[in-house]
């Protein structure tokens, strides 16, 4: 069988790249700008090269191509920088980090892959008028893709969570790319305790990473996740002040600060703040920060292992780094198996 070979731009920990692996392409290059990132790529990708680069530097896409030697590549996935397209950025439409797309493109006039697929937030295709929007697809048409767009919502694909993410997928072939339907309708969205309610409580067990599970799997999102896993990796409680532990007793199951007696929990005032997921729905969306959402049953934030969970990463993915990076990494990451069922599609094209 032909190996069909891709390269993962602005890779983070490996996320979206590990889906397409699970699909069937095999991943050689992972290219980031933070070292913690790189090394859970590395980790998780031990076949492909990690490479730290700058990718807004024309010598960063020389190096990159003499790592690849003589392989052919089929594809090209990326997920550039979204603080500038962000909600929750201070949307400056001349941030550099806008622009670092172009990287992705500049690679491809080289290398000529048969497919590329671009993620990002959803706010890339409203925001500065669709000007960002209009960049992209522009690029795909210069260099002969086939383009088509999309906003997925991760539950509608079995992902415990509420995410939306915009993607591109630009193809050389003449038909543009059908993105696959959903797999799931909103009566079977995987909940939160489908996700997590098998993992440790790490009750009284504050700081201490357990690495045994303590009950079988209840779910069939557990017995997946747990496929491949003999013990548990990054599950580490953190230890909250009694006052923060005071003030997450008092949130219902669904609930936030909204739900306080006055006078409690002011120090965070805003939409996501001292938030408890519920769980019978998917959880809110998963954050690079990690002190605003809390575990549906117990009175801490999720670990960074339940929080993988929620993103669809499989508990044998191991994050490396301080918990900080771990979150962070988790965070910004793509749901793997949103990868999977693009690549999936990408797959059935001729």
């Amino acid at each position: 069988m032909i190996k069909k070979y891709m390269i993962d731009l602005f890779s983070g920990c490996g996320g979206l790249s590990f889906g397409f692996e699970q699909a069937g392409f095999e991943c050689i290059v992972g290219v980031d700008i933070e070292q913690s990132a790189l090394d859970s790529f590395s980790h998780n990708h031990m076949h492909a090269k990690a490479l730290k680069l700058d990718l807004s530097k024309q010598e960063s896409l020389d190096i990159i191509i003499d790592a690849l030697g003589r392989k052919k590549i089929e594809l090209i996935v990326a997920g550039p920088p979204c603080q500038g397209f962000s909600l929750t950025g201070k949307r400056e439409e001349n941030d550099n980090r806008n622009k670092l797309f172009y990287s992705v493109f500049k690679l491809a006039e080289r290398i000529n892959p048969r497919f590329i697929v671009i993620e990002n937030v959803p706010g890339i295709a409203t925001l500065y008028k669709g000007r960002a929007k209009e960049a992209i697809m522009n690029e795909f048409k210069r260099l002969g893709y086939s383009v088509s767009e999309k906003l997925l919502y991760a539950p509608d694909y079995g992902i415990p969570q509420i995410r939306k993410r915009m993607f591109f997928v630009g193809t050389k072939s003449r038909e543009p790319f059908e993105f696959p339907p959903p797999t799931h309708a909103e009566k079977d969205y995987v909940t939160c305790e489908q996700a997590i309610g098998d993992l440790p409580s790490l009750e009284n067990m504050l700081g201490t990473e357990v690495a045994e599970y303590t009950k079988p799997a209840q779910s069939s999102y557990q017995k997946m996740m747990r496929r491949k896993s003999l013990k548990l990796l990054n599950h580490v409680a953190t230890k909250h002040t009694d006052l923060v532990v005071s003030v997450i007793k008092q949130v219902p199951e669904g609930g936030n600060y909204k739900d306080l007696p006055p006078g409690v929990g002011e120090s965070r005032k805003f939409n996501e703040a001292w938030t408890r997921y519920h769980s019978q729905k998917p959880s809110r969306t998963i954050d690079t920060g990690h002190r605003n959402h809390f575990h549906y049953c117990w009175n801490r934030i999720p670990t960074a292992r339940e929080n993988a969970r929620l993103q669809s990463f499989p508990d044998h993915f191991e994050f490396k780094g301080t918990k900080t990076q771990q979150y962070r990494q988790i965070g910004n990451a793509v749901p793997p198996l949103l990868g999977f069922v693009i690549g999936k599609k990408l797959l059935e094209k001729k």
